[in-house]
């Protein structure tokens, strides 16, 4: 990771109604190994996060200025000017939302690989104790990565070269509630673009209805199932879309393209780019089984909801059958 520029300010504003105190910073951090374990640790912190939203710059307006700031920024503008302007106005936004305490903003430009990022991201300090060279314990505070609530991450590389793109912004949807987060949203300028859990979910699908296609042996179906699963999950990982292509190539090395010819044929309206949503994919694990005769396969988060298992009598009991399936057992008992 090359780290460009960097800079944290600090917005005190406490949940009694006072007015909040902006505390900037003149100088942007220094390049050292604490700074790079700083965007590290942010970086794993926020890609382990679920729940995020993507998006687009809404067209730059007195209402959404961020974008502006940010473009002048790309064309050669100054780094610490760009984050006080911007500082500036979330520490207003974060006044008017009344829901917010503050907290350390930071902002970091940097590169990974080929791209480059901007984050910004609120950090909370926790407090905790230390032991020191006399063997004897003093309070001390350190950044809580695990309590980040507000973030967001604008791939600069994809924004430029990409305009159309729906999905270069991401942004943590948070846990307390739509009205705790809107104005950070507001702040970003960020109108929603891809529905990160709705597209997962569609690719999945896809994905059981290729297995069903390809009446493919249990084993098969199992390594398959296996590829996808740990492909995605590589991917949310590291913050990082799932590229259709890709994956088709890593389900089916002699046949790179039989899933991507198989979604596009079957038009399931899904991205060219995924990205992966890691409490959908928690929720999928797939169960199969096959024997005289009879084939059965569903996906885990089934179990309990449509499908019942009886463990003693070793029954299932299926709800909401496919309507192919009841009009083929309805004109067979006719």
């Amino acid at each position: 990771m090359a780290i460009r520029h960097s800079i944290i300010h600090q917005i005190d504003n406490k949940p009694d109604g006072s007015p909040a105190v902006l505390h900037v910073s003149d100088t942007e951090l220094a390049e050292s190994q604490a700074t790079e374990n700083l965007l590290h640790d942010l970086n794993v912190a926020y890609n382990a996060k679920t729940g995020k939203g993507w998006g687009f710059f809404h067209a730059q307006s007195g209402a959404f200025p961020l974008s502006g700031w940010l473009q002048t920024l790309i064309d050669g503008g100054d780094f610490i000017e760009f984050s006080r302007t911007a500082v500036e106005h979330l520490t207003r936004l974060m006044e008017e939302s009344n829901l917010s305490v503050g907290g350390h903003a930071l902002f970091a430009q940097y590169q990974q690989g080929l791209t480059e990022y901007l984050v910004i991201a609120m950090l909370q300090q926790s407090e905790s104790v230390t032991v020191n060279a006399n063997l004897s314990v003093t309070p001390s505070k350190h950044l809580d990565f695990g309590n980040i609530h507000l973030a967001t991450r604008i791939n600069l590389s994809e924004w430029r070269n990409n305009p159309q793109s729906r999905q270069y912004i991401s942004f943590l949807k948070g846990s307390k509630g739509r009205k705790a987060t809107d104005y950070f949203r507001d702040f970003i300028g960020c109108q929603e673009g891809v529905d990160g859990p709705g597209e997962t979910r569609t690719l999945l699908k896809a994905f059981s209805d290729f297995v069903a296609a390809e009446d493919l042996h249990e084993d098969s179906a199992r390594e398959k199932t296996q590829t996808l699963v740990s492909y995605l999950m590589a991917q949310a990982k590291i913050g990082e879309p799932i590229t259709l292509d890709e994956l088709s190539e890593l389900i089916d090395e002699d046949r790179p393209k039989a899933f991507y010819d198989f979604i596009r044929n079957k038009d399931y309206g899904l991205s060219q780019e995924i990205p992966a949503d890691k409490r959908t994919l928690n929720q999928f694990r797939r169960f199969t089984g096959r024997a005289e005769g009879m084939s059965i396969s569903f996906e885990a988060h089934l179990l309990g909801d449509k499908i019942e298992f009886d463990e003693i009598g070793g029954t299932l009991t299926l709800r909401g059958l496919p309507t192919q399936l009841t009009k083929q057992l309805k004109r067979a008992g006719a």
